[in-house]
């Protein structure tokens, strides 16, 4: 699904209009959803004590924000792999400048969606609220190059934009108008703070309204799943903004649409929010899963870099590459807070161990490029 931001050769017979004026909903069926809400809860619970329990939960899952880019940058149809992404970053890293990369244009916009996310989570961690002004921020950095770049970036649309299916041609949505979109955003931001609704619940209805108001000309939908974990972290729910819910919403994605649609045009909210609870149980368990074993890996990996670096750096240049799991040597040397010749040392012993790959051998000024195989295997899988 895609936006359209013309009707012309789509047919608009099926479209379902925004649910003008029925939001925020006004009755719920809570006894409907208590058993799913409370299964979210505890699942999402067990996830995020495992998370207060790691050595440093930003260091071991910070491969997990690239692969949330990927997955959620797929469903709108760009398409690039987490090998490549890792790559860009540490580039990037290295110089800065995405405008000289010779990275493919659908890898650039990947990195840019992992950018805008950590943008809006420093952002809120200096204590912006979630507000216009944020999402129009990372709105901004999303589209700041690129594909996007013409498709106002940071800026809420001015036109009537469409959500169709490319491959029938058919129009499937028509979010609110232009000209309600700023009271709609008001209702929207305001609904985000009424703590009479319980938050699980409140996240749920609104993704949907978000998703709905589709306040941008493009990138939507990245945004979108961008807020949940902004608000479960913001409410306490979880501890750290780590809870990446896209390869849910991919796996269902027929599902994912046709329950928003039917939310605008029936105005009932139930079977959405049952169902957007049921996303969290659900990969909240599969987060859960892939955070223990990139935590084993790394316990693992204290034995055999102790024993292969034999220097109280070890579990210093361990956490780097953890975090970096591509880099180049000069970023290692100067970043890892190691002594520069210590660190020279480090990247030979851990290549002649088989630790280390090398994507690309050191040419000219250029420094070699490295790969940490079995952290990218385990969050690729």
């Amino acid at each position: 699904m895609n936006d359209a931001r013309s009707p012309a050769g789509f047919d608009p017979s099926d479209a379902v209009q925004y649910h003008y004026d029925r939001f925020p909903p006004q009755m719920l069926d809570h006894a409907r959803l208590i058993k799913p809400m409370s299964e979210a809860a505890a699942a999402l619970a067990r996830y995020d004590q495992m998370l207060k329990g790691m050595h440093s939960s930003d260091i071991l899952l910070a491969p997990l924000r690239s692969r949330e880019a990927v997955i959620s940058s797929r469903m709108e149809g760009t398409v690039s792999t987490l090998d490549e992404v890792l790559r860009l970053e540490a580039e990037q890293e290295d110089d800065g400048d995405v405008e000289h990369t010779n990275a493919r244009s659908e890898t650039i916009e990947v990195f840019l969606y992992g950018r805008a996310m950590k943008m809006a989570q420093a952002s809120m961690k200096d204590g912006a609220p979630l507000s216009k002004w944020l999402i129009r921020s990372a709105h901004k950095v999303l589209l700041g190059f690129g594909r996007g770049s013409h498709l106002s970036p940071g800026e809420f649309k001015t036109e009537q934009n469409y959500l169709a299916d490319r491959g029938s041609r058919k129009i499937l949505f028509l979010p609110i108008s232009p000209q309600r979109l700023d009271e709609g955003l008001d209702r929207f931001f305001d609904f985000l703070k009424d703590d009479d609704c319980e938050i699980h619940i409140r996240t749920a209805i609104a993704h949907l309204e978000f998703e709905a108001l589709h306040p941008f000309k493009d990138g939507n939908g990245r945004i979108g799943r961008m807020l949940i974990p902004l608000m479960l972290w913001k409410s306490g729910k979880i501890s750290e903004p780590y809870f990446y819910i896209s390869e849910f919403f991919e796996q269902n994605k027929d599902e994912y649409i046709d329950r928003m649609r039917y939310v605008s045009a029936s105005g009932k909210w139930e079977e959405w929010v049952v169902f957007f609870l049921t996303a969290i149980e659900s990969q909240a368990r599969q987060n859960l899963e892939k955070a223990e074993q990139i935590r084993t890996l790394y316990e693992e990996m204290k034995g055999h870099f102790r024993e292969t670096l034999s220097s109280k750096w070890a579990i210093t240049a361990l956490d780097f590459i953890f975090t970096r799991p591509v880099f180049r040597n000069n970023t290692f040397t100067s970043r890892s807070g190691i002594p520069a010749p210590t660190a020279h040392k480090f990247t030979k012993n851990l290549l002649d161990a088989g630790l280390l790959n090398t994507l690309e051998p050191a040419a000219g000024r250029r420094p070699a490029l490295y790969a940490f195989e079995p952290l990218i295997s385990l969050v690729r899988g």
